[in-house]
């Protein structure tokens, strides 16, 4: 009897020595410093290297924003930021000195032999240089490159967070330099600065660009918006200026990728390489025909050289004084959270 008594002490005892070790393991994994501010610089004079080393280091889903300062230089990465790392400012020290570059583009050889789909070659979805997918993102500060060249399909920025938010960065590719990826994706664009080829601004989301800079390099198509059907809003562009390469003298403001596409122009100024139809339909497409059936293409009080209301295609649309009243960002972005990009 007395020794089972022992041996059932004893147990008691494992039992509260493993249960001690257990709290203690956790309490020591709660109180891990997670730094507020995280300092990039490749030269070795920060926490880290890389961006991704940074990136990795976050808590996974943590709570409180977490800031990291890229020092000037040019950093060649594939940078994912997956679904799990949330609430991040990456700030670059100045905006054409800090550079994040990589060539990937669609139908190139992939190095590692196969992606997760079991694909051997990148697509335009894996061709980014960088890739959003946490929720809360901003990016301040950086000039993100696809440095491939006329290859195709190369995207630079590829997001599918929500509440993303980019400021003064610079956005260089040719095609497909901007995907703007999916439905729920609200995505906020200020005093940016995009250029590309054919294309170059495409993708399902819920965007305002606002006082941005758009840069057509050769003669196509500025934006491809594929809105579903549900979407009030797609690419609203406010206060941005238009311009083109001097070799460029036949772009359109966008044809849509799909039907329902929406996009948007409010007081930009239109440069004279934008044709005086304006749009375009994408006829040829055999899987959506007729999409100008569905689309909603629009202007209000575009100004410039290339700015025609009166010769643009007859199913687009000039936006009357009320009906442009309704383009706030409260109105196009704020959803059932009311989110505010300026405030955030």
């Amino acid at each position: 009897m007395l020794a089972k008594k022992k041996s059932c002490l004893l147990w008691k005892f494992k039992l509260l020595l493993a249960f001690i070790t257990v709290l203690s393991t956790t309490t020591n994994a709660q109180d891990k410093v997670y730094p507020s501010e995280i300092t990039v610089d490749k030269s070795g004079n920060g926490n880290y290297k890389t961006i991704q080393e940074a990136i990795n280091s976050i808590r996974d889903l943590g709570e409180k924003e977490v800031k990291i300062q890229v020092k000037n230089g040019t950093y060649k990465e594939k940078l994912i930021i997956p679904s799990w790392k949330i609430r991040i400012s990456i700030v670059g020290e100045d905006t054409e000195n800090t550079i994040i570059t990589f060539d990937d583009y669609s139908g190139k050889a992939n190095p590692s032999g196969k992606d997760a789909f079991g694909n051997p070659k990148f697509s335009t979805y894996t061709s980014f240089t960088v890739l959003v997918q946490g929720n809360d993102i901003h990016l301040e500060n950086l000039t993100i490159i696809n440095s491939s060249g006329r290859v195709g399909q190369a995207v630079a920025l590829h997001v599918e967070g929500d509440r993303f938010i980019a400021k003064h960065c610079r956005f260089l590719g040719n095609q497909d330099t901007l995907y703007a990826a999916i439905e729920n994706s609200r995505q906020f664009f200020q005093n940016c600065y995009i250029e590309g080829t054919t294309d170059f601004i495409f993708g399902k989301a819920t965007v305002v660009f606002q006082n941005c800079t758009i840069k057509s390099l050769s003669d196509s198509y500025v934006t491809a918006a594929s809105t579903s059907a549900q979407q009030k809003f797609g690419f609203v562009f406010i206060n941005c200026k238009l311009i083109a390469d001097e070799t460029v003298t036949k772009a359109y403001l966008g044809r849509p990728w799909r039907p329902y596409a929406k996009t948007v122009f409010l007081n930009c100024e239109i440069g004279k390489h934008i044709l005086p139809e304006g749009w375009n339909p994408w006829k040829g497409d055999k899987m959506f025909p007729d999409k100008e059936l569905t689309v909603f293409y629009a202007e209000y009080k575009s100004k410039g050289d290339g700015a025609s209301p009166k010769t643009r295609l007859a199913w687009t649309k000039q936006l009357t004084d009320k009906e442009a009243k309704s383009y706030t960002l409260k109105n196009i972005l704020s959803g059932i959270d009311q989110w505010n990009p300026i405030t955030n």
